[in-house]
């Protein structure tokens, strides 16, 4: 189980901002920067400006997390069998 969500600092905009993730979902979201050649700043900027203004930047964040995996499992649930 995870424990509580941890204050972690990003820059948006040339502006220090902070969101509280839990640890899974923070080395989730820096696994996928990586996967997409993108620093975690960047990526967290693409996020914010795709997102809801009355949603979270930290919810947002999970939710981007958690429909990256749920897309992933879809494609390998699509691929043909040899």
């Amino acid at each position: 189980m995870s424990g509580p969500p941890i204050k972690r600092s990003l820059t948006l905009k040339g502006h220090r901002t902070s969101v509280s993730l839990e640890d899974e979902f923070w080395l989730a979201f820096r696994d996928i920067a990586n996967a997409k050649h993108l620093p975690i700043n960047v990526l967290a900027a693409e996020i914010d400006v795709m997102r809801d203004p009355e949603t979270g930047l930290a919810s947002a964040i999970r939710v981007f997390v958690l429909n990256w995996y749920k897309n992933a499992q879809d494609k390998s649930d699509k691929a043909p069998y040899s």
